[in-house]
């Protein structure tokens, strides 16, 4: 009988050593749960981070690459409507076969009686009320981006 009660002492030793056990694990299992929890919370946050400044950067780039389309609009379409004839609107786009061509019809109104500059005028005239009728980023992406040269 006292190897069976020493048997049974034996098991519920073990049985409460591997509760014990059990416990610790359930206690370390926690431990790095809370761990990772707060890993995971700490890379969602330089995450949120690295994004807001990416899309800051992209932004700031945005507003860099277009700041001159606003200049460029105001001062092409000015000078569409005022010196079209001259085709100078044409060059500062960076349109130099175009604006050689309104050049060229401009200086012959010297030899035609105004004919050929009064239609290098009407053109520019035409031109400037488009660019300046267009928002920023329309003019930009039409005719700096797109390299549209005429109307």
């Amino acid at each position: 009988m006292s190897d069976e009660k020493s048997l049974g002492d034996d098991l519920n030793d073990m049985l409460g050593d591997a509760k014990e056990g059990a416990k610790k694990a359930a206690e370390k299992a926690e431990e790095f749960g809370k761990e990772a929890k707060e890993k995971a919370k700490e890379f969602a946050e330089e995450a949120k981070e690295s994004a807001k400044e990416f899309s800051s950067n992209a932004k700031q780039a945005y507003n860099e690459a277009t700041s001159g389309a606003e200049n460029k609009k105001l001062i092409t379409g000015i000078l569409a409507i005022l010196l079209g004839w001259l085709g100078i609107h044409k060059f500062i786009l960076g349109y130099n076969t175009e604006g050689i061509i309104l050049l060229v019809l401009g200086v012959l109104g010297f030899f035609t009686c105004g004919i050929t500059s009064s239609i290098s005028g009407i053109i520019g005239i035409i031109e400037g009320i488009i660019y300046l009728t267009k928002t920023d980023k329309e003019f930009h992406n039409t005719y700096q981006v797109g390299k549209k040269s005429w109307f």
